[in-house]
Formats: structure tokens, sequence, C-alpha cells
């Protein structure tokens, strides 16, 4: 019998059993994100998947992000099933942005002491965040790191890797002067500017439980982020879009110029969208226009960049895809390469 003194990594903080328990739980929800390329199973040392033989010259693209602050609030206010869609979306929504097929994806899990409920309720938001952007959820990571987090506090990495024609990347090259805007609405926040959010709950806390719209403030707040994998993917199939940017931190003014060649510029129409009702929240708590531009997305998760002939054909299929979509501006000659918005 062991002395309950003696040493040991359990005694540590760091309990194998559980670990084995949850790749246990967590293997139902991978095993329905499996794609045909994908080789081998959960547990292995490495995650194995083949390209797809439907590619004549492949380029392999890569995102890796987390969730930022968001993930304070998931954990404060039992968001934990949700979190996970949120890591996978910004990945995904990075490496859908040249024209990439997502074909599969690894997370990081890490808490101080691995609670099996919590992090299988996660990974499965993860594996459904695969789900909805095709991708297989071939591994991953779950560590326990003693003194390291707060007691019932994780933090969470992903990294997702996608497939292209070499021929049919999409880098901005082609943009010109009288290219549309499209802009793809967000859910919300997504997941960005919780920073900014968490100091103005820290002024009025009991702002959780507002009513916004008829749902609780803290609902609109943990949101998932939407993932645009599928519609922008059949778009692709039919329209030569010229650009895409996904809408994260920096807003509208500083994503969509890191897609746009030199000279050139955007000139945005606001009254062409409405922002989800978080927003406005927001600016009433106080947040500055200019602030808001730069921080959170306002209501456009993502932009495409097509000629003038190909706007219809583009609103047409993406409304097809269940994604709603509008034109909101246009690109203009700009030496500073601004982003205006009216």
């Amino acid at each position: 019998m062991q002395h309950e003194d003696a040493l040991s990594y359990k005694a540590a903080g760091v309990d194998i059993d559980a670990g084995e328990r949850l790749v246990e739980r967590i293997a139902a929800s991978a095993k329905r994100t499996r794609r045909p390329e994908v080789m081998g199973g959960l547990g292995g040392f490495a995650g194995l998947c083949a390209v797809p033989a439907r590619y004549r010259d492949p380029v392999l693209v890569s995102g890796t992000d987390g969730v930022g602050t968001k993930i304070k609030l998931a954990i404060d206010h039992d968001g934990h099933d949700r979190i996970g869609i949120d890591l996978v979306a910004m990945c995904v929504n990075d490496v859908i942005v040249v024209g990439a097929e997502p074909l599969f994806f690894l997370d990081y899990y890490v808490s101080q002491k691995l609670d099996v409920e919590i992090a299988a309720r996660v990974i499965a938001g993860i594996a459904r965040g695969c789900e909805l952007a095709g991708a297989a959820l071939i591994g991953g990571e779950t560590a326990e790191h003693p003194g390291m987090h707060a007691p019932g506090e994780y933090d969470l990495a992903g990294f997702c890797v996608g497939v292209a024609e070499r021929d049919r990347l999409i880098d901005g090259t082609k943009v010109r002067r009288g290219d549309a805007v499209i802009g793809l609405a967000s859910t919300g926040l997504h997941s960005n500017g919780y920073s900014l959010v968490r100091h103005v709950l820290a002024r009025r806390p009991e702002a959780v439980s507002e009513q916004v719209e008829g749902r609780p403030l803290i609902e609109h707040l943990l949101e998932p982020t939407r993932i645009y994998a599928r519609p922008l993917l059949a778009v692709l199939e039919q329209v030569d879009i010229r650009g895409v940017a996904h809408i994260t931190g920096g807003g509208l003014i500083e994503n969509i110029p890191r897609v746009l060649p030199a000279g050139l510029g955007v000139e945005l129409e606001q009254s062409c969208w409405q922002e989800p009702a978080v927003f406005g929240w927001l600016r009433r708590q106080g947040v500055a226009a200019q602030e808001m531009w730069r921080t959170f997305n306002c209501g456009i998760g993502m932009i495409l960049i097509v000629t003038e002939a190909d706007v219809d054909a583009t609103l047409t299929m993406l409304e097809a895809q269940g994604q709603q979509a509008g034109r909101i501006g246009a690109v203009t000659e700009d030496p500073a390469g601004s982003v205006q918005i009216r």
C-alpha cells in the first residue's frame, strides 16, 4: 500500500487517470468530425491527414489562435459548451481568408486541475465547431499545470490546417478601384474586444442580467463566433473573389487594409448593415465611435471584395447558404490605404 505522503504525480496535482477518462468522453464527439482523408484515431503521438486527391497543386494553409479574455466570461457564466466553437472559428476564419478548405484541427486545453465534466463540455463545443467548418478534430493536448491557473479556470488554444489550389489562392493582388465590398453579418462580438467589455462590466457588474432585445446581456456576450467556411467555399466554386478579410481585433479599420494593394482604400456606408444589439449597448455605456470601429467588428464578421459584375451572384449564393450579407461599400483610390466609414 502506498503511503498517503508518498511522492507521486497525483500528489503533485496531476491526475493521469482523469486525462484518460476525458479521452474516453470526447471520442464520440471527435468521431463525428472525421473526414475520409483522416488516418488513425485519437490517442497517438500525432494526427495524420492526407491531402484530398482532387487537388492538382495543393498548398497547405495554417492558422492558430485562442479566444482571448472571452474565456473569462465563459468560465464565470457557465458558457463552457460554446467557447469551443469560438476557438475553432477564430482559426478557421483566418484560414478561409486565402481561399483554403479547412482540413483538420487540433486543440490545447490547460487547467490547474482537470475537471472532466467541464473539459468534456468545452471539447464537445470544439467538435461542434469542427463539424460546422467541415474540419476533422484529429487530436489535441490536455494539460494540468498545478499552480499556474486559479482554481476552476482554464485556457484554450487551437491550430487549423487547410488546403487550397496554388492558382486559386486569394491574396488581394487582383483588387481594383471600383470593386464592391460585401459584408457578411456577424453573430455579435465574436471573440474580440473582451478586455474592453470586461472593463465596462467591472464598473457595472449587474449589467450581465440586463435585458437586451429580449435576452440577458450575458447571452449576447457569449454568442459564439460565426464560422464562414462553408458559405465562402460555396461562393469560391463560382466567383473569382478578389479579396477577403476576417474582421477580428482592430475592427473594420485595421483589418480591411491588410488585403488591399498599395494605393487603394475602402469607403463603407454604415447604413447598409444592421449592428447586433450588443454593439448599441456598448455605445450607450460610453464607448466612443472611433474606439468601436477599431476594436469590434460592429456587425460585419467578414468582408469579400468582388467585381461589380459578380455582386448579385455572390449575394444570391451567400443567401442560399443561410448567410446574411449585403453590399456595404466600394474600393477607392487612397494613397493612405485607409477605411472611411460614412
